[in-house]
């Protein structure tokens, strides 16, 4: 590999090393530079992902491969790291006043989300074996500290304990179902994979590969069985981190998983598919029926994040590129109702301090009327009612399954969105018609924007759905 190759390689990977350089700077800022730096950090993390989502939609166009086959850029990569980063940028907001009342001052936080966002970019274009476990284990490495990065609160610690635990447990099993692949098709590369089971057809090796691979890949959706930290974890982690880890570490884990399943797997999608339709199923049941009895708002959002997994792979399940585009329009439209759901949450605040019960939102509509009426936007929009963009993020998966033939999946998916109903409504019930409690301190002016902003889209987007749609079309097409 020649010098003009290596430049190559970097400028098609810039974004990606512009992360990795920014953040060994702001640590180096941290650690040496002497008084109170964590402003300063917070707002350098903000302008690196600002220039890195630049890098992105300025860099390199069409297909482009780099460091032997391992790492790719498409459209589907460009518009699913905008996400990521879009993402990360709205964790980042909701956790600088909180950070700062909270008495969690810590500059190595954004340096954390910085290093997470590069993993998550790596993972999304990942087009090797080893490439994938190296993005995977750079996100992991990050939340598991970021989990718990209050020491003073023993909730903290214990989440990051199991977020750590389990995660070493998954990623174990992911490695065992890449080493089988390997064994079995004598390569890590996606396309050599397709090639090489194109020739030899399905083998049982091959298939408990996929299988390890497949659990490995759920647990980082928390789909179902591979759930069992999420509601812990969210509860137990600070509420900007919960918010983090409910969006953007969801979008590059799902942008993996259809990656790796078109990529490398395309000629065995009536295997992987069956596992697909299963853990689809499973997660919107589960997220749909163990919400019901949560009375902790970030465990009930933890459920729910559960059940809206589901319902992505449902579109993955499909198979099709109306699938895919499906999935992607999803997670454009599950990411901005998570941000903003998360913007009140963060807001649950009264002079002692935090609170998280969701009996604690007793008569928000008549003490903030503004904030509880955009919680109720986005209550209405996650419930999947019609004409927020939640229906349309549904229906647009829905129809992929229908299109396919998994008519079973789409009236199983259907009808779990109207059991989830309940406790969306319930919320709506508790904010608007219960006896009203304390009053909330005021809101910051930066969780008014994000809550703005994300409320906007989610009534908007039926209005001009069109310029989103055709973007997650354009991406989904890369895959085939």
């Amino acid at each position: 590999m020649g010098p003009g190759t290596i430049n190559t390689d970097i400028l098609t990977a810039l974004p990606e090393v512009l992360l990795a350089a920014g953040a060994m700077g702001l640590l180096l800022l941290g650690a040496f530079r002497p008084g109170n730096v964590v402003s300063t950090v917070n707002w350098g993390a903000a302008v690196l992902l600002a220039i890195a989502g630049l890098a992105v939609l300025t860099g390199t166009t069409g297909n482009v491969t780099a460091f032997s086959g391992a790492f790719i850029v498409d459209d589907f990569a460009r518009l699913l790291k905008i996400l990521a980063l879009a993402g990360t940028v709205g964790a980042l907001v909701l956790s600088v006043r909180f950070m700062q009342i909270e008495k969690i001052v810590r500059f190595e936080y954004s340096v954390l989300l910085v290093l997470a966002a590069l993993g998550m970019m790596m993972m999304i274009s990942a087009n090797d074996l080893i490439s994938l476990y190296m993005g995977l284990e750079l996100q992991s490495l990050a939340l598991y500290v970021v989990a718990a990065i209050d020491r003073n609160s023993t909730r903290a610690s214990e989440a990051g304990l199991k977020y750590f635990v389990l995660g070493a447990l998954s990623s174990g099993m992911l490695l065992y179902g890449c080493s089988l692949i390997y064994g079995f098709t004598g390569s890590t590369n996606f396309e050599t994979i397709a090639r090489a089971l194109e020739g030899q057809g399905m083998q049982l090796g091959v298939l408990f590969g996929i299988v390890f691979l497949l659990a490995g890949l759920a647990f980082k959706v928390s789909a179902v069985p591979f759930h069992m930290w999420t509601p812990d974890v969210y509860e137990g982690a600070p509420t900007p981190v919960t918010a983090f880890f409910a969006s953007a570490p969801k979008i590059a884990a799902m942008a993996m998983f259809v990656r790796v399943m078109y990529g490398a797997f395309p000629g065995m999608s009536e295997q992987w598919q069956q596992i697909v339709v299963f853990v689809a199923i499973a997660s919107m049941g589960l997220g749909a029926f163990a919400a019901i009895g949560q009375t902790n708002i970030k465990r009930l959002m933890a459920y729910s994040s559960i059940g809206h997994m589901g319902f992505a792979l449902v579109g993955l399940a499909a198979g099709t590129v109306g699938g895919v585009r499906g999935v992607i329009v999803y997670l454009m439209i599950y990411l901005a109702m998570t941000i903003g759901t998360f913007a009140c949450i963060v807001s649950m605040r009264r002079r002692d301090g935090m609170v998280e019960d969701i009996t604690d939102l007793a008569g928000l509509g008549r003490s903030r009327p503004m904030m509880a009426l955009t919680m109720a936007i986005l209550m209405f929009s996650l419930a999947g009612i019609p004409p927020l963009a939640g229906f349309f993020a549904k229906f647009y998966v829905f129809l992929a399954a229908i299109e396919a033939g998994l008519y079973p999946l789409a009236v199983l998916g259907v009808l779990a969105s109207v059991v989830g109903c309940y406790y969306y409504l319930r919320i709506i019930k508790i904010m608007y018609f219960d006896e009203a409690g304390a009053e909330f301190e005021p809101m910051a002016r930066e969780l008014k924007l994000v809550l703005g902003v994300t409320a906007v889209f989610v009534v908007g987007f039926f209005a001009y759905p069109g310029p989103f749609v055709a973007a997650a079309g354009t991406a989904a097409a890369a895959l085939f």
